[in-house]
């Protein structure tokens, strides 16, 4: 009977440690991803600073609204990018987390099948 038990809380500890190891996945993927987009949110904002000052750098009224109309072009299409990268980042971290849900249902299911298997190996089957 003590094997038994201590078949059960083996298997019951290799469950955790594999969700464990898969949650450790997940986040190491999140980070990824979050600095991936940190890194694009850089670019558009060195990218601004950078169109702004050549705008500013002109004397002439009338080069600085063809510039700040530019700007206001690449900006639009820079926050149309940014939103593309936002939404392909939410689709890769809800992919993940849809694999890590399946992953820890499948180590559920395994334990509770475990569990049952142990308790009908120590009372009989039922």
């Amino acid at each position: 009977m003590e094997e038994g038990k201590k078949s059960f809380e083996e298997n019951l500890n290799e469950g955790v440690d594999k969700a464990k190891e898969v949650m450790d996945n997940v986040t190491e993927k999140a980070s990824n991803i979050a600095g991936e987009a940190a890194e694009h949110v850089v670019d558009f904002a060195e990218d601004a600073k950078e169109k702004i000052s050549d705008a500013m750098s002109d004397e002439s009224v009338q080069n600085i609204k063809e510039k700040a109309t530019e700007i206001a072009s690449e900006t639009k299409e820079s926050l149309e990018d940014m939103v593309e990268k936002a939404s392909e980042v939410l689709g890769e971290a809800s992919e993940h987390i849809a694999d890590f849900a399946e992953d820890a249902e499948e180590e559920v299911q395994e334990a509770v099948k475990k569990s049952k298997n142990f308790f009908q190996r120590l009372f009989g089957k039922l």
